[in-house]
């Protein structure tokens, strides 16, 4: 507690609690405070054994962070871990990842090209222009057409969806939709018939997640769509982990109402989907 304290002072507005029963949270890390080129959100879930006996479960979520360099710094911060056993550690995870971010932006990387997406980002844009914005976005279903390709052609059966109930908070609302899924084919065709839906395809973000359980292989196919939410769809898709869902597919859609909601709104992305998973 005291930690979390502490770390909630010294973090401020990029310090966000995610679900304070569960012990989630997360910390959003920049190069630097003035004119940020890096960013990246570390995500820990505190089990009940940290510090003296287990370490955090942590995701890193960042856009450009991919192969190579996220393994490099998933293994800086199992360093830390190993080196400080039985100690509190965020902090120092914290500052390693900005330590990183500061190495990246005055290296010759090139800035990562994130689109202005993310309604964080929209805060100087104003009321009026969100009162016929029709988002412009690609259709998060064709990133599946990788894993279903045309020699998988098969007529699987569409599996039934289920609509949560909405929430809504300052003229912003959320609804979760869930399908039993256990391909990715599946995951397509719920995705193309969740579309079909006018108000479902204009929402602002159709955030999606879902976990195949593989039996011959034993391992999990899951993937996660943020749909311009800003890690958003890693969130939803850790919800699922630590709920230990499988063969699921997890949509909540978001439809934005002018009013900023800062991190409430992905406490109202999770409690969407949670409640629809309890059902």
């Amino acid at each position: 507690i005291d930690e979390i304290e502490a770390l909630s002072s010294i973090y401020g507005e990029d310090w966000c609690v995610v679900d304070e029963d569960e012990k989630i949270y997360c910390i959003k890390i920049n190069d630097c405070l003035d004119q940020p080129k890096w960013t990246l959100c570390l995500q820990v879930i505190l089990p009940p054994g940290y510090p003296t006996a287990e370490p955090p479960i942590y995701q890193l979520n960042a856009p450009w962070l991919q192969g190579q360099d996220y393994m490099e710094l998933a293994n800086s911060l199992e360093e830390i871990y190993v080196q400080n056993l039985g100690e509190s550690i965020l902090y120092l995870w914290v500052e390693k990842i900005r330590e990183v971010l500061i190495e990246k932006a005055q290296s010759s990387d090139p800035e990562p090209d994130i689109k202005k997406t993310s309604e964080e980002v929209d805060e100087d844009d104003g009321d009026d222009f969100f009162l016929d914005y029709q988002p412009i976005q690609e259709d998060p279903v064709k990133m599946l057409n990788y894993i279903t390709s045309e020699s998988q052609e098969v007529d699987e059966e569409l599996p039934s969806i289920h609509h949560g109930n909405p929430i809504t908070d300052r003229r912003s609302t959320f609804q979760a939709h869930l399908a039993p899924v256990v391909t990715p084919r599946q995951v397509k065709r719920v995705l193309e018939k969740l579309y079909e839906n006018k108000k479902i395809a204009s929402a602002t973000h159709n955030i999606y997640a879902y976990r195949i359980y593989c039996e011959d292989k034993q391992t999990f196919l899951q993937d996660c769509e943020d749909d311009g939410e800003t890690a958003a769809g890693g969130r939803l898709l850790h919800l699922m982990q630590i709920l230990d869902v499988h063969n699921v597919l997890v949509v909540v859609s978001r439809w934005y109402g002018g009013i900023l909601l800062g991190p409430d709104r992905f406490k109202h992305i999770n409690n969407c989907a949670r409640n629809v998973l309890v059902e």
